[in-house]
């Protein structure tokens, strides 16, 4: 039988805490977005490069500043908001043909006013790097190659080579790599998105697989009840001993119906406490928490190690959601020999202040724990990190 054996932390905390930042708190996820932003973003200061160039120049020869200095302030104010939108418009997969149109038309302006040296380029190079970053190569290189040819075609004539080598220099250093920031970006993302879907397939799949199970355990049996409650209510008016005979094979059906569904019920909530114990040191270590496994070589009865299996699951949601914690450590012992008792101990750094008493997961645990004549403890260490432990008595488990 097929089941979906550990996917319940990773499907339930997958994508928000799939790589998770101890001391920041945020995912890798969401560092790796902030991260693109940002080095997209450095294009906007490199626009800022010819006018504070050009004007401590001129402040350094002791010029005064230029009527066109305010100009060049304000353009490049609005140039740097329109830079951010489509940033951003970029980063979240939108549409931002108009932020770009606009601080196309502010660079043109910004270049019109005054000639600022070798650093002409820098504010149209910054354009391209925004203009170009989507799209084919050929746009690209359209873009790129024209806004270069437009620095060259607005700059003093003495200096007009040197400026159209800056732009193109800058303009290909910027447009290439913001491209494959992007890309690199998508890619992540793309592959996030790509585990989430499979974990969502995978429980949706099992879901299928058990409701398949349920039809044709009891489908035959309910049918063959409703055909014999039937012919037996028919019967009871004229043989009414052979009615009693079809209500009784009726009550046989009814109880093997029940028996069965009470063994495939069992038997999808039989989970493999080896698999469980790889799932779990695999969610935690893509968390950034190192794991550490101890584990017996008794082999533990099904029940109990499906127990155990949950206890895990469940310590492990609490770490990932309740801690900041960069150690974890998951021990299995067997006390007292065979049919002895099967004591699993999950320790943790980083554990919250704020937290307090069980939550309603280890609750039922303990009730489940208790029931099979064992127990089960949580809480905060003297050390300060934080102990589950439970105890299950292995003899007369099957």
């Amino acid at each position: 039988m097929t089941r979906v054996k550990a996917e319940a932390p990773v499907a339930v905390h997958r994508r928000r805490r799939l790589w998770k930042t101890r001391r920041t708190g945020r995912s890798d996820f969401e560092r790796v977005r902030r991260y693109t932003f940002w080095t997209l973003l450095s294009g906007a200061a490199v626009a800022w490069l010819a006018p504070i160039a050009g004007v401590a120049e001129r402040v350094g020869r002791g010029e005064p500043l230029l009527w066109a200095t305010p100009v060049w302030v304000v353009g490049l104010v609005v140039f740097t908001v329109c830079y951010v939108t489509a940033v951003k418009a970029a980063v979240a997969d939108r549409p931002y043909t108009r932020p770009v149109l606009i601080s196309g038309v502010v660079a043109l302006i910004v270049l019109a006013t005054d000639d600022m040296g070798v650093f002409t380029g820098a504010i149209t190079a910054a354009w391209a790097g925004i203009a170009a970053i989507k799209g084919s190569v050929r746009r690209t290189l359209l873009i790129w190659l024209g806004s270069s040819l437009v620095t060259a075609a607005l700059s003093d004539p003495d200096v007009r080579g040197l400026n159209l080598s800056m732009a193109v220099w800058m303009g290909m250093v910027i447009v290439w790599a913001n491209r494959f920031q992007l890309w690199l970006w998508k890619v992540l993302k793309a592959a996030s998105e790509g585990r989430e879907a499979q974990a969502r397939l995978a429980v949706t799949e099992e879901r299928l697989r058990f409701a398949r199970d349920m039809h044709d355990l009891v489908g035959h049996s309910l049918s063959a009840i409703a055909v014999k409650s039937e012919l037996a209510a028919k019967l009871a008016v004229h043989d009414g001993s052979r009615a009693a005979a079809e209500m009784t094979e009726v009550q046989g059906l009814a109880r093997e119906s029940l028996r069965e569904i009470r063994a495939a019920v069992r038997g999808y909530r039989t989970v493999d406490f080896d698999a469980e114990l790889r799932s779990v040191r695999a969610v935690l270590e893509a968390a950034g928490i190192r794991c550490g496994l101890d584990l017996p070589d008794a082999v533990l009865p099904e029940e109990v190690g499906t127990l155990l299996a949950w206890v895990v699951r469940e310590g492990t949601t609490n770490v990932l959601r309740h801690s900041t914690a960069r150690r974890c450590h998951i021990a299995v012992t067997v006390e007292g020999g065979q049919g002895g008792t099967a004591v699993l101990q999950m320790t943790n750094d980083g554990v919250e202040r704020r937290r307090r008493g069980q939550g309603s997961g280890l609750a039922g645990l303990s009730e489940r724990t208790a029931a099979l004549g064992g127990s089960l403890t949580a809480g905060p260490t003297a050390s300060g990190g934080y102990l589950l432990r439970a105890a299950v008595p292995m003899e007369g488990v099957v």
